[in-house]
């Protein structure tokens, strides 16, 4: 796998990942849950579906001293994350499994977060060419399970944080019905675009009514007016400067 791999950086370089060339690549998603993780020095965060790592090692980056632990199914995905840990010195302790069969020795664990980008389209969806990416972008596990498994694991009054297409908000939504405390944070691509991705947090046992805040919008302007990024302010702070998204203060206004 070593010559079909790339060596990409994310938050300016603060961050270096090897992933697959032609499988599953992080992009922007990982970088934006890791900046929603409302997470402090000394906690624990459990990842569900690492892939590379990429989301975890952005969490670390921003927020030093943290327990973190990865659940990936992949091995050759897995094997990616524990070397990026390694090469990023960051904690990363990555487990081989499947999520909906966790080992005896992380069910008996409580985290203070759980955080996870579970694959986007139904099982039923069209198949991506490649293996690696069909299985991290295609559901095997329904989206429920993935949200049941990560309020399983999170301590009572600890967070999970979810990013998700909008159009399976309701499904998450459903699943933590009387379970937690939840706001969602649209991301909208451009001012006055549909939000086509949300960030979902919830507080496990919290009874606070339900949150809906406003966009965040990602670029500038209502098109690219040529090569480059174009990110909002608020947003290039995000993927460049390691900055965070403090959701709780967003909702207090």
């Amino acid at each position: 796998m070593t010559e079909a791999l790339t060596c990409d950086a994310f938050l300016d370089g603060r961050v270096h990942a090897h992933q697959p060339r032609a499988g599953y690549r992080a992009a922007t998603d990982p970088v934006f849950l890791a900046a929603a993780v409302p997470a402090r020095a000394g906690q624990s965060v459990l990842e569900l579906g690492c892939g590379v790592g990429v989301a975890a090692l952005c969490l670390n980056a921003r927020v030093p001293g943290l327990a973190l632990t990865g659940v990936e199914i992949q091995p050759d995905y897995a094997a990616l994350a524990r070397r990026n840990a390694a090469e990023n010195g960051a904690a990363l302790e990555v487990v081989e499994a499947d999520l909906a069969a966790l080992p005896p020795d992380l069910r008996a664990r409580s985290y203070d977060h759980v955080i996870a980008n579970p694959p986007y389209y139904p099982a039923h969806g069209p198949a991506a060419q490649d293996a690696g990416r069909d299985r991290a972008l295609r559901e095997a596990t329904p989206l429920c399970d993935w949200v049941d498994v990560a309020l399983r694991r999170v301590r009572d009054g600890g967070y999970v944080t979810l990013i998700h297409l909008t159009e399976r908000l309701p499904e998450i939504l459903a699943a933590l019905d009387g379970r937690a405390a939840s706001l969602v944070l649209p991301l909208a691509a451009r001012a006055a675009r549909p939000a086509r991705r949300v960030i979902v947090q919830a507080r496990k046992g919290g009874r606070t009514p339900f949150v809906l805040l406003p966009p965040l919008v990602i670029h500038q302007g209502d098109a690219h007016p040529g090569d480059g990024e174009f990110f909002t302010d608020t947003v290039r702070a995000l993927m460049r400067e390691g900055a965070g998204l403090d959701l709780a203060a967003m909702a207090r206004g």
